[in-house]
C-alpha cells in the first residue's frame, strides 16, 4: 500500500524559492529534496527556468519550485528568465525569499522583498550561508528583516552543509493545504530525462569554463537511447555563439571537451545508477539565444 492510500488526509502545495542570483536557491532546493534536481555553479544566472523538486514529509508533498535569479534583465533570454521567476512567485502557496548572509539586505534583495510584499503575501525569509558569518551579524540581519515586514518566521540555514534545513522543511509542510499529491511519491522532479541530462552537462561547462566563457553556451540532448544491457546512450550538442568560444570549449587537442564529458558522464551515472555512454559535439550557432525552440524546451516565454 502506498502512503497516499494510508489513513488520514494528504496535503500538498507549491513553495516558490526566489531571490537574487547566487544566493544559493538551487543548492537549497537540492538539499530539501534530498537529490540533485537543479544544477549549481559559481556563475550567476546558472538556473534558466523554473525547476520543480518534490520532497515528502509524512503525508505531505512539498513541491519546491527553483527559479532563475531576479535581476535587471537586458537581453531576451534574461527577460524570459526573470519573467519565469515572477510568474512562479505569483503561483506559489508559500514563498521563500533566500537571503545571502554575506550580503544581507542589499539593494537586489530589498527590491525583490519589497515587490513580493506589495504584490501578495509576506515571503518567508531564509538566510543562507550562515556558516560563513558571525552570529552577531545574523541577529542584526534578522531585526532588519522583521522591520521590512516579511514573515516573522526567519530561518537560518546552510544549504551546503544542511544545517537548519530539516526545520525549514517541517515548517513548510505544516503550512500547506489539504489536497491530493501532484506527483507519485517516488518522483523527485518534473523535468524530462533529456532536459535534466542536458542541464548536467551545462553545469560542467560552467564549472570548468566560468572564467573563460560568458553566458553563451546551451546544451541540447539529441539522442537518449536505452541499451539492451541496461545502459543508456546519450548524444548532446553544446551550442556556442562564436568560433572562438568553440575553441575554448573544445580545448587544445580536444582535452577540454573530453574532460567536460568525463565529469558529466560520472554525474549522470551517479544519479541514474547505471552506465552512461555520453557523446558530445560542439556547434557554433550565433543566434541560439534568439531561437524560439530553445525557449520552448526550457518552458520560457519567448515574447517578452
Amino acid at each position: 500500500m502506498s502512503e497516499a492510500e494510508g489513513e488520514g488526509p494528504t496535503h500538498c502545495g507549491m513553495v516558490a524559492v526566489v531571490g537574487p542570483p547566487n544566493v544559493g536557491k538551487s543548492t537549497l532546493v537540492n538539499r530539501l529534496v534530498g537529490s540533485k534536481v537543479s544544477i549549481v555553479s559559481p556563475k550567476v544566472q546558472t538556473t534558466r527556468t523554473r525547476i520543480m523538486g518534490v520532497a515528502m514529509q509524512g503525508r505531505t508533498q512539498v513541491v519546491f519550485v527553483d527559479t532563475p535569479g531576479i535581476f535587471i534583465p537586458k537581453r531576451r533570454l534574461e527577460r524570459a528568465m526573470v519573467r519565469a521567476a515572477w510568474d512562479v512567485a505569483g503561483d506559489g502557496d508559500e514563498i521563500i525569499l533566500v537571503i545571502d548572509a554575506l550580503h544581507g539586505l542589499d539593494d537586489a534583495t530589498r527590491t525583490v522583498a519589497e515587490r513580493l510584499i506589495k504584490q501578495r503575501n509576506k515571503p518567508i525569509p531564509v538566510i543562507n550561508k550562515v556558516d560563513a558569518v558571525k552570529r552577531e551579524s545574523l541577529l542584526g540581519l534578522a531585526a532588519a528583516i522583521v522591520a521590512m515586514g516579511m514573515d516573522q518566521n526567519i530561518f537560518m540555514v546552510s544549504a551546503l552543509e544542511g544545517d537548519g534545513t530539516g526545520d525549514l522543511l517541517s515548517f513548510l509542510a505544516a503550512r500547506l493545504p489539504e489536497g491530493p499529491w501532484l506527483f507519485p511519491e517516488d518522483q523527485i522532479s518534473d523535468m524530462s530525462s533529456r532536459l535534466w541530462a542536458a542541464e548536467i552537462t551545462r553545469e560542467q561547462v560552467f564549472l570548468q569554463l566560468h572564467d573563460e566563457l560568458p553566458h553563451a553556451a546551451a546544451v541540447a540532448t539529441e539522442v537518449w537511447q536505452e541499451q539492451a544491457d541496461g545502459s543508456v546512450r546519450i548524444e548532446q550538442i553544446v551550442y556556442v555563439q562564436r568560433d572562438g568560444q568553440k575553441a575554448i570549449v573544445v580545448g587544445a587537442g580536444g582535452r577540454r571537451i573530453k574532460e567536460i564529458g568525463s565529469r558529466s558522464r560520472a554525474e549522470l551515472e551517479k544519479n541514474l545508477e547505471r552506465r552512461v555512454h555520453l557523446f558530445l559535439q560542439v556547434k557554433v550557432e550565433p543566434r541560439w539565444a534568439e531561437d524560439r525552440g530553445q525557449y520552448q524546451a526550457l518552458g520560457l516565454d519567448y515574447d517578452v
